[in-house]
């Protein structure tokens, strides 16, 4: 016997998940359900199958191919438009050769005894046998009534409560003899239960019913999925799972890796290569897809989630679905009955409410409470570029293909046979992303010069010697699960916001270039970088004052890139240094805040056991530098541009130094006493580099342990920024510890108010009117309230995140705190 399964409805009660996918490749367990449908006609002993498809019909091709790796043979019947279920298999009339037959629906989940039916239609001689089952409620399905000797006496589609005559409902199995198909007209669409079955009963030909024994549910709702999930680990269906037992009622697919501290609550199923992460909290009934990834804290229960789903540290997800490669962001809540789509991505801190459906490819934006489905907007900030660059979750937001097709854009904007300077931090991703860069920046006609591990100032460096830009691609600071891809241009500096834009707009029509097989680029290796770099810094140094200043340095290279630089600055710099962490450690590139805290510790005990002048220590890249005193106390890195500011300054007698308007303005008075001016600058980084380049500019920091030293490298330098500090201390008598002494404290406050993308502009409008009779200064970025009494507010909404910034100083700790109180109140009236 040979059977036809039906699998070309759209599915659409069941949209989002059937938007882009046919309701038979809906998972169930760690398998579609027409794959169980398979295996129970294989364990039947029918291995010749039909398959009726319409509706994305490529896609259940490509999965099941021609039915050799599940042990059954597949032939494929296609329909040029719908054509019911008694049309659909009289579509595939010639593949079943005349023999009998079982028509078997591709997304019901049954474990129906098949053969024990086949043997109850030959019995009785049926033409048609119709196998039945019985439900609680059988208003959703057409009713059967039988007489006492199993006979059809009559069908009733979707009746009321006053039709309801049994419980028995049709399932949509039939077993059939061939001739049946004679009452079925050709490219027409017909039905079984509404057209064909009251014509053989008005023909009296013999129809029977089959009331079967087992489990059957129709997957025609979001509610009927769910269930069919649950009903599955509660082994109320009997079919075959793969994976392992773990413990009773957990089972876990091949390659999955499960922390010890997370927690487990059976029944569940974790599928193959999932992650999940300490002390996430998979509760019962929860299905989680191959190839998955549950963060750390995140707690998921009685939800499913496709396959190459992404859950974030502290997610909340309760009796929900989650659609293939979907992300949902650090602590974004979803509630009970919510589906989301395909590749979506729920942002930080959003929350679903429920019964919410979001489509494929959508973005809620952080922060966003989201209570309408989201059908065709995108309710999202579309935004490629973060605060410095490109930036995500390595292979859930950055992807090697994103990475492929970024570059490539990036190498469409660039003309045929610019060179470019590529690097990368030492994490095993940064690199690996490096290689894929590589290679597409080849095939757009560009030429690479491949440093691979070094500094990001090296790599600006090169990129200002001669190449048309650079890219560097390391692991996000303090997240080593995430990387980010930063763009400098032919100067070094990063990325201008107008250059971010042409690269996004590219990005975005896809309009890549390629280059013909003559034109791929070259890719060399500079071995000179290093070198010329470390002797950049060494020209710009006072030796003798240097070498008789009997300095001596502890340096905490955080077993970072700088390792590869050291050597070289080191042996020319004529003081004792004693370094530590020098080893590159590719399975650490960042650290968490906590773990630079006791490093910092750390080297303060150094400083003060070696009775050293300061310690230094550099982040993993050697973009920033953090500061020791000589007392063994961590300098502040507000207090260490201040530091920094007051030396220079002391040094040039005086000058302008470059800061962004969030520091302190202690600094004004600092400059003035030197006879010096402080240039206000925006945040951001590109706009600090750009305000630094003026002549008379002698120092610029961003407070935060980035430095700019005009002369002696490429922004932000941390190594450019401790040999000008060791330059300017050389000679000196005064302690670090004694010249943070005579700074006056600074009393900036911040605060951080979550705002969506949707309300920014009114926010900034509410401020700007709130103002009233104040000063505002919005030259730089953000609004500026100036108090009467010289205390400032700033309101700074920002670029990448659904976050407004506040900060504020007054004369006094008390005058701040009731200032950022002020602000910050303002803002959250205005945002909600």
């Amino acid at each position: 016997m040979k059977a036809v399964v039906m699998a070309g409805g759209e599915g659409t009660r069941l949209r989002p998940m059937t938007s882009n996918l046919p309701k038979p490749l809906l998972t169930v367990g760690d398998r579609p359900v027409m794959e169980h449908v398979l295996q129970l006609l294989k364990r039947h002993g029918i291995k010749d199958v039909v398959v009726t498809v319409q509706f994305l019909a490529s896609l259940i091709k490509n999965y099941f191919g021609d039915g050799s790796e599940l042990g059954i043979n597949l032939m494929y019947a296609h329909e040029e438009q719908p054509l019911g279920t008694a049309g659909s298999v009289k579509n595939a009339e010639k593949a079943l050769d005349g023999e009998p037959f079982v028509v078997v629906s591709g997304d019901a989940l049954t474990d129906f005894d098949l053969t024990d039916a086949i043997r109850y239609h030959r019995q009785k001689g049926a033409l048609v046998t119709v196998c039945l089952t019985r439900v609680p409620d059988p208003l959703e399905f057409g009713i059967t009534v039988l007489d006492n000797t199993g006979r059809v006496e009559r069908f009733l589609e979707k009746p009321t409560w006053g039709q309801v005559f049994t419980d028995t409902v049709n399932t949509g199995i039939y077993i059939m003899e061939p001739e049946v198909l004679g009452y079925v007209a050709d490219d027409e669409p017909v039905d079984w239960s509404g057209d064909v079955f009251p014509q053989l009963l008005a023909n009296g030909q013999p129809i029977y019913g089959y009331v079967a024994d087992g489990y059957w549910e129709d997957i025609g709702s979001h509610d009927s999925y769910v269930k069919a999930q649950a009903d599955l680990l509660d082994g109320k269906v009997r079919i075959e799972q793969t994976g392992f037992e773990m413990a009773p009622g957990i089972r876990v697919g091949e390659g999955a890796e499960i922390h010890p501290e997370a927690v487990l609550t059976g029944p569940l199923t974790i599928g193959p290569y999932t992650r999940i992460e300490a002390k996430a909290e998979i509760g019962p009934h929860t299905v989680i897809g191959r190839g998955s990834v549950v963060a750390a804290r995140a707690v998921v229960e009685r939800a499913v989630l496709h396959q190459n789903v992404y859950i974030g540290p502290g997610a909340s997800l309760n009796a929900c679905v989650v659609g293939r490669g979907t992300a949902v962001m650090r602590g974004a809540r979803l509630e009970p009955a919510v589906v989301i789509g395909d590749n979506c991505t729920i942002g930080d801190g959003s929350i679903i409410a429920s019964g919410v459906r979001v489509y494929p490819s959508k973005t809620i934006e952080d922060g966003a409470r989201v209570n309408a489905s989201v059908v065709w907007e995108s309710r999202g900030q579309a935004q490629l570029f973060g605060p410095r660059g490109v930036g995500g979750i390595l292979n859930v937001d950055i992807t090697p293909e994103l990475a492929v097709r970024l570059i490539s854009a990036y190498a469409s904007t660039l003309k045929k046979g610019d060179s470019v300077a590529l690097a990368s931090d030492h994490s095993r991703g940064a690199r690996a992303l490096a290689q894929c860069m590589a290679s597409a920046l080849q095939t757009g006609a560009i030429h690479v010069q491949d440093l691979r591990t070094v500094t990001m100032p090296v790599l600006r460096q090169q990129s200002s010697r001669g190449a048309a830009g650079g890219i560097y691609v390391r692991t996000a600071p303090g997240l080593p699960e995430s990387v980010e891809i930063l763009f400098v241009d032919q100067t070094g500096a990063d990325f201008s916001d107008a250059a971010k834009r042409k690269l996004d707009r590219v990005y975005a029509r896809q309009d890549y270039r390629r280059a013909f097989p003559g034109e791929i680029g070259a890719i060399t290796h500079p071995t000179d970088a290093v070198g010329s770099y470390a002797q950049s810094l060494i020209d710009a140094l006072d030796f003798d004052r240097v070498a008789h200043s009997g300095i001596k340095i502890v340096i905490d290279v955080a077993h970072g890139t700088v390792s590869h630089i050291l050597p070289d600055l080191i042996g020319q710099l004529g003081i004792e240094v004693l370094v530590v962490n020098a080893g590159i450690d590719d399975t650490h590139p960042t650290e968490t805040n906590d773990e630079r805290v006791e490093a910092l510790a750390r080297l303060g005990q150094l400083v003060r056991s070696s009775q050293a002048d300061f310690g230094a220590r550099f982040d993993p890249i050697g973009e920033r530098l953090t500061l020791v005193n000589d007392l063994g106390e961590t300098v502040d890195d507000a207090r260490a541009v201040l530091i920094q500011l007051a030396l220079a300054m002391r040094h040039h007698h005086g000058g302008s130094v470059v800061l962004p308007v969030t520091v302190s303005r202690t600094a004004e008075h600092l400059a003035a006493a030197y006879g010096g001016r402080v240039k206000w600058a925006s945040t951001s980084p590109a706009a600090l580099a750009k305000a630094a380049e003026a002549p008379e500019v002698i120092f610029a920091g961003d407070g935060a342990g980035g430095y700019i030293l005009p002369g002696t490298g490429a922004p932000f330098d941390g190594a450019a920024a401790l040999v000008c500090l060791v330059s300017h201390l050389a000679g000196s008598y005064e302690s670090l510890s004694h010249i943070e002494a005579q700074i006056p404290q600074d009393q900036v406050l911040q605060r951080e108010i979550p705002t969506p993308w949707s309300v920014k502009g009114v926010v900034m409008r509410h401020i700007a009117e709130a103002g009233g009779e104040h000063v505002l200064d919005t030259t730089a970025d953000g609004v500026r309230i100036i108090e009467p009494d010289g205390g400032w507010a700033l309101v700074l909404p920002d670029q990448a995140q659904a976050i407004t910034r506040v900060y504020a100083e007054g004369g006094s700790q008390r005058d701040s705190q009731r200032l950022l109180a002020k602000w910050a109140d303002r803002v959250v009236e205005a945002a909600s």
